[in-house]
């Protein structure tokens, strides 16, 4: 078993292993040893030291009688006692107090025998401090003294474990929204922390974030899931979501330098969330899509990224300039959608993208504009064309709603459509999500202020229109910093009154609720809860 040995060493806290632990508690037994030896040693010398003047005058009792009488005060008969004997001061003054019973035979007898003993004393107590085998044979008898005196028969009894605990079992599958900073850091953050607010609105504050950073990316998830992050090199890193650090919407998270093992210059990119990774009809059914910013997408079969490895795994080849902008789970046969800067978004078949291995590269996706600033942003699969509908954000606060079937189907690789007509009072796109009314969409913006709205707010426009604003930036160069998409706060209310009105159901309750509302890819096993 696993201890926590927490002790001070040389008056600092340090975590000790159990030989430091032993080790430490050796030296410091034997600088109490060497120190209590110094002590006695100290002691026996002055009392010797006495008992030798006590000797000199029981051997010359009769003088010093003679000397104490003649002697007008006592410290005279010091004085001349001194003189006489060659005595300093502290003999002086115990042979002045020496009462006269202490002047029989028998108590002269007494101090020469004691005289003696400390005399041996001395010599052990020398040896102890010149000699470390000494020491530490005394050490050990102190010890052995210690196990007779104290050892007894163990009292708790050792036996199998009986019950087999999940750290699962110990925390709520309670909602959350899981943020990282510009500069790296991360936290969660109750879902309920975030109220609705009205379309347009200021929002409230979030982070409160370092000098330069701000909250980058936000992504909603719940206590037992398992979080597949993805960096923008392509290494893939697993954690659960109870792992990851709570704090409240303004506190700064830590650093997730130290909690992945990413390289100094990668960062998080994008994320998966799975509930399990132990059924194996799944993994073999599912794929793991990846989009780059250069327009490449790639897909590989989800059971590549099911064995959790602590330094991570290569998830995907990166060519020099590029970067992961997006990861999405597919069933194999779902419909895909890929948007960029300025504004195009290209819908294509999933099955024109043949499967690969973990460490290729991809295929082209999207053909970019060649203006140099364009850059694909986001992708989303779609799973009822019927029912959701395409929410893009841009820059500058604006967005709007458009009908799926508005995206002609064409072939992978082309420029797509017009998505969001681009001006400079929208800036360029920065997100695009696949939404119905169920849903809430929470925007940060650099300066962390997040607001959480309703999606059912945002009417069905056309596909090359502006949209209306979403959120108000009242700094001047503030621009959006991330979107994603929640389950709405009524929905939230109707699964807390459902945990507490059918306790037994409540896992279940929730994950078929958040299922529903997070219009997830088709899925055949309830294994699995992904945007």
């Amino acid at each position: 078993f696993s201890v926590n040995c927490i002790a001070l060493v040389n008056g600092r806290p340090r975590l000790l292993s159990l030989y430091d632990c032993v080790k430490y508690f050796v030296e410091h037994r034997h600088d109490v040893t060497i120190r209590r030896t110094k002590f006695d040693l100290n002691k026996a010398k002055e009392r010797a030291h006495i008992l030798e003047g006590l000797i000199i005058a029981c051997d010359n009792i009769d003088e010093v009688v003679h000397i104490i009488r003649a002697s007008q005060t006592p410290a005279e008969a010091q004085t001349n006692l001194e003189k006489r004997f060659e005595l300093d001061e502290l003999q002086s003054k115990a042979i002045v107090d020496m009462r006269l019973s202490q002047l029989t035979g028998l108590r002269m007898d007494q101090l020469h025998a004691e005289y003696e003993e400390l005399m041996q004393t001395i010599k052990d107590l020398q040896e102890i401090l010149d000699n470390p085998e000494r020491c530490k044979e005394v050490m050990k008898e102190e010890l052995q003294e210690v196990k007779e005196k104290y050892g007894d028969a163990r009292r708790t009894e050792i036996i199998p474990d009986e019950h087999e605990f999940n750290a699962e079992d110990f925390y709520p599958n309670d909602p959350v929204v899981i943020t990282i900073s510009h500069l790296g850091y991360i936290k969660r953050t109750p879902l309920t922390d975030f109220k609705e607010q009205a379309r347009g609105g200021v929002g409230s504050k979030g982070a409160r974030t370092r000098d330069k950073d701000f909250t980058e990316f936000i992504y909603p998830a719940t206590m037992h899931q398992t979080m597949l992050f993805f960096t923008k090199r392509g290494r893939c890193f697993w954690m659960k979501c109870y792992d990851i650090p709570e704090g409240d919407k303004t506190s700064k998270g830590r650093a997730i330098q130290n909690m992945l093992a990413l390289d100094p210059d990668d960062s998080v990119n994008a994320f998966l969330r799975l509930t399990g990774l132990d059924d194996e009809t799944f993994l073999d059914s599912h794929y793991v899509v990846f989009a780059t910013k250069c327009g490449l997408v790639k897909k590989t079969s989800l059971r590549h990224y099911s064995r959790p490895r602590t330094n991570g795994v290569i998830a995907i080849n990166i060519n020099e300039g590029d970067e992961v902008v997006d990861v999405r789970l597919t069933n194999g046969h779902n419909e895909l959608i890929m948007a960029n800067r300025n504004g195009r978004a290209c819908r294509f078949n999933e099955e024109a993208v043949r499967t690969m291995g973990r460490v290729s590269t991809g295929v082209r996706g999207m053909r970019l504009d060649e203006d140099g600033d364009d850059a694909v942003v986001g992708m989303i699969v779609v799973d009822n064309a019927d029912e959701e509908t395409v929410m893009v954000v841009s820059e500058e606060g604006y967005g709007k709603r458009s009908v799926v079937e508005d995206y002609r189907l064409t072939n992978r690789g082309g420029k797509g459509v017009k998505t969001l007509n681009i001006t400079e009072k929208t800036g360029k796109l920065v997100a695009i999500k696949n939404v119905t009314d169920k849903n809430d969409l929470m925007i940060i913006n650099q300066s962390g202020i997040v607001i959480r709205l309703s999606v059912a707010e945002c009417r069905v426009m056309g596909r090359a229109t502006q949209g209306v604003r979403l959120i108000n930036l009242a700094k001047k160069n503030d621009v959006i910093a991330s979107v994603c998409k929640v389950m709405s706060a009524e929905m939230e209310e109707h699964v807390e009154e459902e945990e507490h009105s059918q306790t037994n159901q409540t896992n279940d309750t929730y994950s078929n609720e958040l299922n529903e509302v997070d219009n997830s890819n088709q899925t055949t096993s309830p294994s699995v809860d992904f945007e």
